[in-house]
């Protein structure tokens, strides 16, 4: 790819995120425009999904940093194989394939080479909006309030990132990224039936785990 592709692929958090309820037929007449090496139609797509891409990326390897990158292949890959995208199934539920690809092969490579880190208070975290950076030490009772709210952020996170690998995944398009079932089969090319099935038992160890987390057991 030439210098001239890179703007694409620059990751911004202000940009409208249309998510798995975007419009389908906006995305093909915009994928059938890329692929006749319209840069600007794929910007389009990048700046539509890339919140909801990094969001997936995140909760599925618990690292901002390593969701950027899984974010930023993505897009990339999903440009490179435009032309085999066969629109048998929406666009965002084929590269939300892509993704979920990326993110499994970055935790593979994070795994042999570290162990978890912990989180400083000066990293950014996630919201809905996109990523924000942390609100530094206070003396107002609203201080004592974001601490909470962060540790049960974390709490959740670490919940999820405890599940084995084909219940994160479910949970976290299901429950966090909004998935009807049959996209989440498309995507993990399983059967519907076992989607529910999953679904059921993440959202059982995920009570388990939050319980113990934040002291109920």
């Amino acid at each position: 790819m030439n210098h001239g592709t890179n703007k694409a692929f620059r990751l911004s958090n202000d940009q409208m995120d249309a998510g798995p309820a975007g419009s389908a037929d906006a995305d093909a007449e915009l994928v059938a425009a890329a692929t006749r090496d319209d840069l600007a139609a794929f910007e389009v797509l990048v700046s539509r999904h890339e919140k909801r891409i990094v969001n997936i990326a995140y909760r599925i390897t618990g690292d901002y940093e390593d969701a950027c990158e899984v974010a930023q292949d993505s897009f990339v890959s999903a440009f490179r194989n435009l032309k085999h995208f066969r629109g048998e199934a929406r666009f965002s539920t084929w590269l939300t394939s892509i993704a979920m690809n990326q993110a499994r092969n970055r935790l593979k490579q994070v795994r042999t080479r570290r162990s978890r880190e912990p989180v400083s208070l000066d990293d950014p975290i996630l919201t809905d909006d996109g990523a924000m950076m942390r609100d530094p030490p206070s003396q107002s009772p609203s201080a004592l309030e974001s601490m909470e709210k962060r540790d049960v952020q974390r709490a959740v996170q670490d919940c999820i990132s405890g599940l084995e690998a084909e219940f994160r995944e479910v949970l976290v398009l299901r429950d966090i990224q909004g998935y009807a079932y049959d996209e989440i089969g498309k995507v993990l090319k399983v059967r519907e039936g076992t989607v529910k099935s999953r679904i059921f038992r993440a959202r059982g160890a995920m009570k388990d785990c939050l319980k113990k987390l934040m002291g109920y057991l």
